[in-house]
C-alpha cells in the first residue's frame, strides 16, 4: 500500500490509423484489376471513417473488402483495431495475428502490442514491440511503448533504456520524456524526473500530462515554496483553459434543492482499492439519497471488489475512459449534474482538463489531492481547519470550504488483522517504521531520522514500500543512511505485500515516522487502525498538514512536532515510554473508531451540508447577478 500516488498518465497512446495504411502493405492478391481498384477505393473510405471514429461504417467496409479478397492483410489488421474499439479483445488479437501471418509488418506487431498492453498483458505486449523493432529498428513509438510495457513489468531500468532510445531517435518526443520521468520517479530519482517533465513541457506546452505530473512531484520538494507551486499550477490551468470552451449555461437549474436531491458527479480513476476508495467507501454508504444523488464518471475501466461494494451508492455509472474532454464535458452537462467533484487533483488518471470546460455549475476538488489544481473553473477545494488554515488561503485558486472535524473519513479495512502486542516487549529494542512512497523520504528526512536513530540505542528502522522491490532503490537507501552513520544492520527493508500481509507488518513496529514535507495520508490512518501511533511534523501548506489533521481528529495532537528538533526529541521521549506505547497498542483502534475520522454517518451529514451550502451560495450569486 502507498499513499496518494504519483500521476502515471500517458503510458498508452490511442491506437493510430494513419491515412497511408494501404500504401504500406505489399500488393494484395485480388481476383482482377477491377477488383483491386474497387478494394483500394473502399479501403481509403474505410480509413477515413476509422479516423473520424465512425467505427460501424469502417467495420462494414473492412468486411466487404475481405469478402472480395479474404487475404487482404490491411483490412484484417484494421478490422482488428475496430474490434478492440468495441472491447472485443480476443477477436482483435486473432485478426491482427492473421494479418501478420499473411504479411508481417512492424506496424501490425506494434498495434498488436498496443491491444495486449491495453488488456493488461504487458509481457505479451513487450514481445510484440520487440518484434516490431526487429523489422524496423528505428520505430520510435515501438521503443516508447516497449518502455511502457517494461515499466508495467517492473523492469524499470529496461524501460529507461527504451525511452532514452526513443528520445535519441526523436529528440522532440514529449511523450517519451513524460514516460521516462514517470519511470525515474519509481526509481526514486526525483530531480531527474522533474528535469524530464520540464523537457516534455518545453516540447509540447499544450500536453497536460507532464504538467500535471510535474505539479504532483513538486509536493515532494521542501525547496518549492507554496507561491512557486501556485505559479506552476496557474500555468497548467491557463494551458487547459486555452483548449476549452467553457459552458455558461447548464441543464441544472438555479433553484433551491429543497424539492429534489443534488445531482453530484464524481470524476475519478480510483473508485477501487486505492486511498481514494478507502476514504470514500463508508461515506458513500451513509449519504442520504433524498439529499444527494450520486453519478460516477470513472476515468478508467478497472474494477475490483471495492468497486462492487460502492457501485450501489451511485444512480448511474458512466465510464469516460478514452472519451475526449469536450465529449465527456458535454455528457456530464447533459446528465444535469449540479456539482461535479474532481477526486484526483494532479494524481493518477485525473481528468482535470475537462473541468476547464465547466460541465457543471459548481465544481469542487476532494479528496484525492492536497494543493491547488490551478484550474479556475473549479470553484472550491474541500478541506478542514487544519489542512486549510485561513493564513494559507492564498495558496489556492479555488475557494477553501472547510468541513467540521476532518476532511477525510477512513473506512476500516475489510481484512481481519489483529494489532498484536508491542514488539519492543519481546525484541528489547524500539522499531520505528515508515510504510509508503519512498520518494517522500528526502535527504532532509534521512538526516533527521538518522539523528533520532543515533539517540535511541539499538533502535531499528523498518521501511516498507513497493519501490523496494527494485535493488537500485534498496541499495540507494542503504547508502544514504550509511553516509549519516546508520549501518545497514539497523535497517529492515521490505517490498510490496498483499494488503493483509501489509497490515500485519504494522505488528512489527512500535511507532511510525511520517516524512515531510509530504507526510503520510492513508498510511497514517492504517497505522492508527493497527494500534501504532504516528509521529508527524507540522508544516506550512496543505500537503504538510494531512498527517496533522489525522492526529488531531484521532486524539493524538501531542504526536505533532513543530520543527526538526522537537520531532527528534518527541521520538526519543515516546520511544522511552514503553508503558504508553503498550497502552496505545491495545486502545488506539477503539480510539480511532470512536473518533470523527471513522464516523461515516457524521461525516456524511457534514458532506451533505457542505454540498448544499455550495449550491445555495451559487443560487444567491445568480440571484444577485440578476438584480
Amino acid at each position: 500500500m502507498t499513499d496518494f500516488n504519483q500521476n502515471q498518465n500517458g503510458s498508452w497512446q490511442r491506437i493510430p490509423t494513419p491515412a497511408n495504411l494501404g500504401a504500406a502493405s505489399q500488393p494484395q492478391a485480388a481476383p482482377d484489376a477491377a477488383a483491386r481498384a474497387q478494394v483500394a477505393s473502399m479501403l481509403q473510405t474505410a480509413v477515413e471513417h476509422h479516423e473520424a471514429e465512425r467505427f460501424d461504417e469502417a467495420e462494414t467496409l473492412y468486411r466487404q473488402i475481405l469478402a472480395i479478397d479474404p487475404n487482404h492483410a490491411d483490412a484484417m489488421h484494421l478490422l482488428g483495431l475496430i474490434a478492440h474499439e468495441f472491447g472485443q479483445y480476443q477477436t482483435a488479437c486473432d485478426l491482427i495475428m492473421a494479418a501478420i501471418t499473411r504479411n508481417p509488418q512492424a506496424f501490425y506487431y506494434y498495434n498488436l502490442g498496443n491491444v495486449m498492453q491495453a488488456n493488461n498483458r504487458p509481457a505479451a505486449a513487450a514481445e510484440c514491440f520487440r518484434q516490431a523493432l526487429v523489422l524496423q529498428p528505428d520505430y520510435v513509438d515501438a521503443h516508447n511503448n516497449l518502455g511502457n510495457a517494461q515499466r508495467a513489468l517492473k523492469d524499470h531500468h529496461g524501460a529507461v533504456q527504451s525511452f532514452c532510445q526513443a528520445i535519441n531517435l526523436k529528440p522532440d518526443h514529449a511523450r517519451a520524456y513524460n514516460n521516462l520521468a514517470n519511470t525515474l520517479m519509481e526509481l526514486d530519482e526525483l530531480e531527474a524526473a522533474i528535469e524530464a517533465w520540464r523537457n516534455a513541457i518545453a516540447l509540447r506546452p499544450d500536453f497536460a500530462e507532464p504538467r500535471s505530473n510535474l505539479l504532483f512531484a513538486l509536493n515532494y520538494q521542501q525547496q518549492t515554496t507554496p507561491q512557486a507551486y501556485l505559479e506552476e499550477a496557474l500555468r497548467f490551468g491557463e494551458a487547459m483553459e486555452a483548449r476549452a470552451q467553457p459552458f455558461t449555461t447548464w441543464l441544472a437549474d438555479t433553484g433551491s434543492r429543497a424539492d429534489r436531491p443534488l445531482r453530484v458527479g464524481i470524476v475519478s480513476g480510483d473508485l477501487k482499492k486505492h486511498p481514494v476508495g478507502y476514504f470514500i467507501e463508508s461515506v458513500l454508504a451513509n449519504l442520504d439519497a433524498s439529499r444527494v444523488q450520486l453519478v460516477a464518471y470513472p476515468t478508467r475501466d478497472v474494477e475490483d471488489e471495492l468497486t462492487a461494494r460502492i457501485k450501489p451508492a451511485f444512480s448511474a455509472w458512466t465510464s469516460i475512459a478514452g472519451v475526449g474532454d469536450e465529449a465527456a464535458a458535454q455528457r456530464i452537462r447533459n446528465d444535469g449534474i449540479d456539482i461535479l467533484i474532481d477526486a484526483s487533483g494532479h494524481s493518477t488518471y485525473n481528468r482535470l482538463p475537462l473541468f476547464a470546460w465547466k460541465p457543471a455549475p459548481v465544481q469542487v476538488t476532494w479528496p484525492g489531492y492536497f494543493a491547488s489544481t490551478g484550474v479556475r473553473a473549479i470553484d472550491y477545494i474541500l478541506g478542514d481547519a487544519h489542512v486549510l488554515p485561513e493564513a494559507e488561503e492564498a495558496h489556492f485558486v479555488e475557494k477553501p470550504w472547510r468541513l467540521p472535524d476532518s476532511y477525510l473519513c477512513f473506512t476500516p479495512p475489510a481484512e481481519s488483522v489483529e494489532t498484536g502486542t508491542l514488539p519492543v516487549l519481546a525484541n528489547g529494542h524500539i522499531t520505528f517504521g515508515y510504510f509508503g512512497n519512498v520518494t517522500k523520504v528526502t535527504d532532509h528526512v534521512v538526516a533527521v531520522w538518522s539523528t533520532l536513530l543515533q539517540k535511541v540505542p539499538g533502535a531499528v528502522l523498518f521501511l516498507k514500500s513497493g519501490q523496494f522491490d527494485d535493488a537500485h532503490v534498496r541499495d540507494s537507501f542503504v547508502r544514504r543512511f550509511a553516509m549519516r552513520g546508520v549501518p545497514a544492520t539497523r535497517l529492515i527493508i521490505e517490498g510490496r505485500s498483499a494488503r493483509d500481509a501489509y497490515l500485519a507488518a504494522y505488528r512489527r513496529v512500535d511507532m511510525m515516522l511520517s516524512p515531510f514535507p509530504y507526510g503520510g495520508g492513508t498510511t497514517t490512518a492504517e497505522a492508527f487502525w493497527m494500534g501504532v501511533p504516528v509521529l508527524c511534523r507540522g508544516g506550512d501548506r496543505f500537503v504538510t498538514h494531512i498527517a496533522e489533521t489525522m492526529c488531531h481528529t484521532a486524539g493524538l495532537a501531542d504526536w505533532i512536532a513543530a520543527d526538526d528538533a522537537v520531532y527528534v526529541d518527541k521520538a526519543v521521549a515516546f520511544a522511552a515510554d514503553r508503558e504508553r506505547l503498550s497502552a496505545l497498542r491495545g486502545s488506539l483502534r477503539a480510539q480511532l473508531l470512536a473518533s470523527p475520522l471513522c464516523d461515516a454517518t457524521r461525516f456524511a451529514r457534514n458532506l451533505e451540508g457542505a454540498l448544499h451550502g455550495m449550491w445555495e451560495a451559487r443560487v444567491a450569486q445568480v440571484a444577485e447577478a440578476a438584480q
